[in-house]
Protein backbone atom coordinates (compact mmCIF):
# COMPACT_ATOMS: atom_id res chain seq x y z
CA UNK A 1 0.00 0.00 0.00
CA UNK A 2 1.65 3.22 -1.13
CA UNK A 3 1.75 6.21 1.66
CA UNK A 4 3.01 9.84 1.38
CA UNK A 5 4.80 10.55 5.22
CA UNK A 6 5.05 14.53 6.17
CA UNK A 7 7.31 15.76 8.66
CA UNK A 8 8.18 19.26 9.51
CA UNK A 9 5.33 21.66 10.54
CA UNK A 10 5.27 23.62 13.72
CA UNK A 11 4.95 26.66 15.02
CA UNK A 12 7.44 29.49 14.01
CA UNK A 13 7.79 33.26 14.34
CA UNK A 14 7.22 35.56 11.61
CA UNK A 15 9.87 36.44 8.94
CA UNK A 16 11.48 32.70 10.33
CA UNK A 17 11.48 29.11 8.07
CA UNK A 18 10.45 25.72 8.15
CA UNK A 19 11.17 22.71 5.52
CA UNK A 20 8.50 20.47 4.95
CA UNK A 21 9.07 17.02 4.13
CA UNK A 22 7.24 14.48 2.05
CA UNK A 23 8.19 10.83 1.36
CA UNK A 24 6.50 7.90 -0.28
CA UNK A 25 6.42 4.66 0.28
CA UNK A 26 5.49 1.46 -1.32
CA UNK A 27 4.33 -0.27 -4.36
CA UNK A 28 5.74 2.54 -6.55
CA UNK A 29 6.83 2.23 -9.98
CA UNK A 30 7.73 6.11 -11.06
CA UNK A 31 6.81 9.24 -9.82
CA UNK A 32 5.84 12.07 -11.78
CA UNK A 33 4.65 15.42 -10.42
CA UNK A 34 5.09 16.29 -6.46
CA UNK A 35 3.04 19.09 -4.80
CA UNK A 36 2.08 20.90 -2.03
CA UNK A 37 -0.98 22.29 -1.36
CA UNK A 38 -2.58 24.31 1.63
CA UNK A 39 -5.60 24.83 3.38
CA UNK A 40 -6.29 27.10 5.97
CA UNK A 41 -9.39 27.16 8.14
CA UNK A 42 -12.35 28.23 6.38
CA UNK A 43 -10.60 28.61 3.11
CA UNK A 44 -10.41 25.83 0.13
CA UNK A 45 -7.09 23.78 -0.84
CA UNK A 46 -5.16 25.48 -2.86
CA UNK A 47 -1.74 25.06 -4.67
CA UNK A 48 1.46 26.10 -2.99
CA UNK A 49 3.95 24.46 -5.31
CA UNK A 50 4.80 21.58 -7.35
CA UNK A 51 7.86 19.96 -9.19
CA UNK A 52 7.61 17.71 -12.13
CA UNK A 53 10.11 14.91 -12.54
CA UNK A 54 11.96 16.81 -14.73
CA UNK A 55 12.09 19.43 -12.16
CA UNK A 56 10.34 21.91 -13.39
CA UNK A 57 8.92 24.21 -10.54
CA UNK A 58 6.19 26.74 -10.09
CA UNK A 59 4.41 28.34 -7.70
CA UNK A 60 1.33 30.26 -6.08
CA UNK A 61 2.42 33.86 -6.79
CA UNK A 62 1.92 34.35 -2.54
CA UNK A 63 4.83 32.51 -2.46
CA UNK A 64 6.86 32.81 -5.04
CA UNK A 65 10.81 34.52 -3.83
CA UNK A 66 10.14 33.24 -0.22
CA UNK A 67 9.58 29.07 -1.00
CA UNK A 68 11.28 26.70 -2.53
CA UNK A 69 9.98 23.44 -3.61
CA UNK A 70 12.76 20.49 -4.67
CA UNK A 71 12.66 16.47 -4.70
CA UNK A 72 15.09 13.89 -4.44
CA UNK A 73 14.29 10.68 -6.46
CA UNK A 74 16.24 7.99 -4.82
CA UNK A 75 14.69 8.98 -1.75
CA UNK A 76 10.71 9.00 -3.28
CA UNK A 77 11.08 12.45 -0.94
CA UNK A 78 9.73 16.03 -2.21
CA UNK A 79 10.30 19.13 -0.10
CA UNK A 80 9.03 22.83 1.14
CA UNK A 81 11.57 24.85 2.43
CA UNK A 82 9.80 28.36 3.67
CA UNK A 83 11.33 31.53 4.54
CA UNK A 84 9.84 34.95 5.47
CA UNK A 85 7.66 33.48 6.44
CA UNK A 86 3.94 35.15 7.12
CA UNK A 87 0.72 34.97 9.52
CA UNK A 88 -1.24 34.40 6.31
CA UNK A 89 1.08 31.24 5.62
CA UNK A 90 -0.54 29.72 8.74
CA UNK A 91 -2.59 26.46 7.26
CA UNK A 92 -2.02 22.79 7.33
CA UNK A 93 0.07 21.44 4.59
CA UNK A 94 -0.41 18.69 2.01
CA UNK A 95 1.47 16.01 0.21
CA UNK A 96 0.55 15.51 -2.86
CA UNK A 97 1.89 12.91 -5.50
CA UNK A 98 1.16 11.29 -8.63
CA UNK A 99 2.82 8.12 -8.42
CA UNK A 100 2.76 4.73 -11.10
CA UNK A 101 2.22 2.03 -8.66
CA UNK A 102 1.44 -1.93 -9.19
CA UNK A 103 -1.40 -2.32 -6.66
CA UNK A 104 -4.60 -2.04 -6.30
CA UNK A 105 -3.89 -2.18 -10.24
CA UNK A 106 -0.24 -1.30 -12.68
CA UNK A 107 -1.74 2.72 -12.96
CA UNK A 108 -1.11 6.04 -12.16
CA UNK A 109 -3.03 7.32 -9.02
CA UNK A 110 -3.43 10.40 -7.41
CA UNK A 111 -1.81 10.44 -3.42
CA UNK A 112 -2.49 12.62 -0.64
CA UNK A 113 -0.16 12.77 2.94
CA UNK A 114 -2.43 13.23 6.03
CA UNK A 115 -1.36 16.81 6.73
CA UNK A 116 0.99 18.87 8.80
CA UNK A 117 0.42 22.03 10.51
CA UNK A 118 2.20 25.06 9.55
CA UNK A 119 1.83 27.88 12.14
CA UNK A 120 2.92 31.35 11.69
CA UNK A 121 2.49 33.33 14.83
CA UNK A 122 4.62 35.89 17.79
Amino acid sequence: QVQLAESGGGLVQPGGSLRLSCAASGSIVSIGTMGWYRQAPGKQRELVARITSGDNADYARSVEGRFTISRENFKNTVYLQMNSLKPEDTAVYYCNANLYVTFPTTAWYDYWGQGTQVTVSS
